[in-house]
């Protein structure tokens, strides 16, 4: 039986609007994006605040709270939990510039109030944690913010969600640029250094996303199997990544098959997901699918880890040793290869 539990986020279904062209699909409502989400298996829905609570800006405390548990309520009819709440903050004109490393006071004091109602929103969820992805966090004129000023300013930021909440925890989502030109955060390593400078240390951890590891030229598994040996790796978002271009956010897999085998491997080898951690989901349709095949990717990118796992499953570690003890990596390589392309 498989470890492993799958969350996803609404926006995995989107109408394929981009930065060069308007939309090819018609908007579908979160209620039945999360409906459809169920019927497909999966446990976990992770959230932006402004997707728990849309318009979240023209709502009181209070109501942000009233209406993040109408949401449970759905939630808990369809029997799904949410994995996290994240502040969208690279969409308002608040941020435009940044927001937890915004120059302007009243930027970033709007960017912890986001920071705030997302911790309430996941209370109210019942996630047990918020995460940051950074998209503005850093510069794009290099010389207008000191990289240590804005580094301790990060800690500072997540000092203060560390004490709004005593339980909360905060995961970075890391990534080395786009849509800024320099990113304070870009890998897990930095995570790790941002995560030991904190009040708590322990609720403080990261999220890999595969494209983004590609992005920084580095191996998602690796990044993963970092996060793992010191116990930060809070959740994950699997996709995949045609070399460094721009954050694709391919189906996982169909882009690099053997670095996908290597992150179910390291995932599974090191129990992932027995302290309620969820393969979580990051992927875009591609820009021709159709309204009916608008899940189609989703389906795809479940299927296809399902059968990596299998394929771990029946790797054969005894040959393994045998190949390291005799440094036959050659022998070893093409036993890995045989074994995705079905011939052992």
């Amino acid at each position: 039986m498989s470890q492993f539990k799958f969350s996803v986020g609404p926006w995995n279904v989107h109408s394929g609007a981009d930065a060069y062209g308007p939309a090819t699909r018609k908007e579908i409502d979160r209620d039945e994006k999360i409906r459809k989400f169920a019927e497909m298996g999966f446990s976990a829905i992770q959230f932006h605040d402004d997707d728990a609570v849309p318009n979240i800006n023209d709502y009181t405390e209070e109501q942000i709270k009233e209406k993040a548990r109408d949401l449970r309520k759905y939630l808990d009819s369809l029997n799904l939990k949410a994995e996290f709440v994240a502040p969208r903050l690279w969409m308002d004109p608040h941020t435009k510039d940044g927001g937890f490393m915004s120059t302007s006071e009243e930027d970033y004091e709007y960017a912890m109030w986001r920071a705030y109602r997302s911790i309430d929103i996941a209370n109210e969820l019942g996630a047990p944690m918020i995460v940051l992805w950074l998209a503005r966090e850093g510069t794009l004129c290099a010389e207008s913010k000191s990289p240590v000023w804005a580094t301790k300013r990060l800690v500072s930021s997540i000092n203060k969600m560390l004490e709004y909440d005593p339980k909360i925890k905060v995961c970075i989502e890391s990534k080395p640029n786009e849509p800024i030109d320099r990113s304070i955060c870009g890998t897990m390593g930095h995570v790790m250094a941002i995560s030991a400078a904190t009040i708590d240390p322990a609720r403080v951890g990261g999220n890999v996303e595969s494209a983004h590891a590609v992005l920084s030229g580095l191996d998602p598994a690796n990044e993963m199997g970092f996060a793992l040996a010191f116990n930060k790796l809070f959740t994950v978002h699997l996709n995949d990544q045609n070399s460094i271009r721009f954050d694709q956010d391919k189906s996982f897999g169909v882009e690099n098959l053997r670095q996908a085998f290597n992150q179910v491997k390291v995932l599974k080898e090191n129990g992932y997901g027995s302290h309620g951690e969820y393969v979580g989901l990051d992927v875009k349709a591609m820009r021709t699918t159709r309204d009916e095949d608008s899940y189609k990717h989703l389906q795809n990118s479940m299927d296809i880890f399902r059968m990596l796992e299998e394929k771990v499953d029946r790797f054969d570690y005894d040959f393994q040793k045998k190949c390291v003890e005799n440094r036959d990596f050659e022998a070893l390589e093409m036993y890995v290869m045989k074994l995705l392309m079905g011939e052992v």
